[in-house]
């Protein structure tokens, strides 16, 4: 199968090459060449252009597939979809949750859609993303009728993840010793390891496969998952449970200080529906063997992590609660 992947080199979009790689398709990557442009290139055609503006160098060629992980504005969504559409058999766009405004538990595909005031904002910030992402999709599918997977991704863990929101836990678990854990030990998780994810959309390909899917992993909750980081490490650590009220007090913010927790009104983004997707073929991996694997890829230095608490940080909350 030859395949085209417009981006492929950066997380997500590294394992669905792999994956890709690894059924045997025949993988042509276009991409500016700005994010580990060394990758694949024993492996893989690599054409240098920039999706918007600059899809001359794709003008003309046919694929079976085309896989998009870089896809954030309608218009260059668009584009891309304009000038494969009489070359390319199917399409995946990778969406995401974000395009759900509310969250319920348990909530599906059909549950409504976000609307951007303006929808020719091309700003692409935590107000506008999903609905940026919504006009997306709906630009693949008014291109390619019919040919379109569409992916609404959860949150995606694994090696080379560039968020730290997952790699926090177990890499901060392993230093041991008394941490920060917000509220108690049912805050709702729900996480994909990206290699999971890729391969289901290769897969998925391979089937012909249209349609929307919510692609996240079980709901479990975070008590689960220091348990399971404690377990890999074979860590001293200890999680020191502390009041939304007080967190929130002290100025401590969801997602970032203290990753995947979420206040209590938006809980329900980690409780999302995976039935339409586990019903075409979705399995994820024992969390161990992801812990596992996050923590021989990273350093373990919890200064380099992007988000999470820093030592000081967690000390000065420790102080302050006792």
């Amino acid at each position: 199968m030859k395949t085209l992947i417009l981006g492929g080199t950066q997380f997500l979009g590294r394992h669905i090459t792999q994956a890709c790689l690894d059924a045997g398709h025949e993988v042509t990557l276009f991409n500016r060449g700005q994010t580990n442009p060394d990758l694949f290139r024993n492996d893989a055609e690599i054409i240098i252009g920039d999706r918007d503006g600059g899809l001359g160098a794709i003008k003309g060629r046919t694929f079976d597939a085309c896989i998009d992980p870089s896809g954030y504005l309608p218009r260059v969504v668009s584009d891309s979809c304009e000038l494969l559409k009489d070359s390319v058999d199917h399409y995946t766009f990778i969406s995401s949750i974000s395009v759900y405004p509310e969250f319920t538990a348990g909530q599906d595909e059909d549950a409504p859609l976000a609307e951007l005031e303006d929808p020719s904002v091309e700003e692409v910030d935590e107000h506008s993303y999903g609905g940026l992402k919504v006009l997306c999709e709906q630009a693949a599918e008014r291109n390619l009728p019919g040919r379109v997977l569409q992916v609404r991704s959860g949150l995606i863990v694994g090696p080379h993840d560039p968020t730290d929101r997952f790699t926090y836990w177990p890499v901060r678990i392993k230093q041991g010793g008394d941490f920060v854990a917000p509220v108690n030990s049912s805050v709702p998780v729900q996480v994909i390891d990206a290699r999971d994810q890729a391969a289901w959309i290769v897969r998925s390909i391979a089937n012909n496969t249209t349609g929307t899917f919510n692609v996240t992993g079980p709901e479990q909750n975070l008590g689960n998952v220091i348990d399971v980081c404690i377990e890999v490490t074979g860590s001293d650590a200890t999680p020191v449970w502390l009041p939304e009220e007080y967190l929130l007090e002290k100025e401590v913010t969801p997602w970032l200080d203290l990753p995947m927790w979420l206040t209590a009104e938006a809980q329900g983004m980690m409780q999302v529906s995976t039935a339409r997707a586990e019903a075409v073929g979705l399995t994820c991996r024992d969390l161990k063997d992801t812990i596992r694997d996050l923590l021989e890829w990273h350093s373990g230095d919890l200064q380099n992590l992007v988000v999470g608490l820093k030592p000081e940080r967690e000390a000065e909350l420790f102080a302050s609660w006792c």
